[in-house]
């Protein structure tokens, strides 16, 4: 199977059936069932470092060894990120209202992404996991992710895309940027629910931030602190959620395979031990999570071997990699992607040195 070949059903007996035996034995397993004492211990664990990390930075003050607290505070933004994903899917709470107010407060006024933007993208993204057209992650608005799009591509998204893989960890630096920039500009939509409140923390968020930092460090220091703080925030977002499905099938057009091979084909898992459970946020068995996305995080490692043996039963293919490799396979995507810029590219310097006729 090619990195973009349209992606089709493997044949099966009863495909529509499919998803519902595996959902059966999955929930006869019990492993959807909440996990309250996991999430309260989670959540009072990120909080504790989350205060911990404000406490530093001002017992430290204006020291250059401020910057070691702007790296522990990056890792906990991304671990508050992670938790109101795990909000956003109903993993925690029961009710909807319960988890819409506590993502909006981690999300809006913790780390200053827009929660309600967040959620609607990040569930039509689920819906239609790596389609070119229907997945919003997979929208060209900065790198390119398909020949088709390299062949439209214009602006920065051409200027970037002929060596996008040299530079997509570099760029990724500046996705915590976009974040609180996406979720501002989000609030303009009169679809998006709650804007008042969403607007008023995502604010609050921004003008705490900042008073802190240059009431606490002179400036220069300050700017430091936002750019290391920022930087590896992104970057440690980024690098989660690039293994999931960079580098995986990219279905096109009417390619609409069952929600089984979906969710599998196009997802890729990541192998590793209880630290990178923590670390990726479970995300790691992204093919078992975008096949229960309502399953609590620590029970996904547990359905892991039943998944993988069910696909194996189907002749469904089931990609599970190392870390490195998930990252190598995603680059290579990205490389392949901007054969068409840089072909152009190439035929336009030769005929501009007479070359070509």
């Amino acid at each position: 199977m090619t990195t973009h070949a349209p992606v089709r059903p493997p044949p099966s007996q009863a495909s529509g059936s499919d998803f519902a035996r595996l959902s059966k034995e999955i929930a006869d397993a019990g492993l959807m069932g909440r996990r309250p004492g996991y999430y309260t211990a989670r959540i009072t664990t990120v909080g504790a470092f989350y205060t911990g990390g404000w406490v530093a930075f001002v017992l430290i003050g204006a020291s250059w060894w401020t910057l070691a607290v702007a790296v522990l505070l990056a890792l906990v933004f991304g671990q508050v990120a992670l938790l109101a994903h795990d909000v956003a899917h109903r993993q925690v709470f029961r009710l909807r209202k319960a988890s819409e107010r506590f993502g909006r407060i981690a999300g809006n006024a913790g780390i200053g992404m827009g929660y309600g933007w967040w959620q609607d993208k990040h569930t039509r993204h689920h819906a239609n996991p790596n389609h070119e057209t229907l997945d919003p992650d997979l929208i060209p608005d900065l790198l390119i992710w398909s020949q088709q799009q390299a062949h439209a591509a214009k602006g920065l998204p051409r200027l970037i895309g002929r060596s996008q893989a040299f530079l997509f960890f570099p760029l990724l630096t500046l996705e915590g940027f976009n974040l609180h920039v996406m979720g501002v500009k989000a609030l303009a939509s009169r679809s998006l629910k709650h804007r008042a409140q969403e607007g008023t923390l995502l604010f609050a968020h921004f003008a705490l931030f900042l008073t802190a930092l240059f009431l606490v460090l002179p400036p220069g220091m300050a700017i430091a602190f936002l750019a290391v703080h920022q930087g590896l925030f992104g970057l440690y977002l980024g690098s989660i959620f690039a293994p999931n499905h960079k580098g995986m099938p990219i279905l096109t057009g009417e390619d609409r395979p069952d929600f089984l091979r979906r969710q599998v084909l196009t997802s890729r898992n990541v192998r590793g031990g209880r630290f990178a459970d923590i670390a990726l946020g479970g995300l790691n068995h992204q093919i078992e999570h975008h096949l229960f996305p309502s399953m609590p995080t620590p029970q996904l490692r547990d359905a892991r071997p039943i998944v993988r043996r069910y696909c194996e039963e189907l002749g469904v293919p089931y990609l599970e990699t190392g870390l490195i490799a998930s990252y190598r396979q995603a680059l290579t995507s990205l490389h392949q992607a901007g054969i068409p810029i840089r072909d152009a590219r190439h035929r336009s310097a030769n005929a501009s040195s007479g070359l070509v006729s």
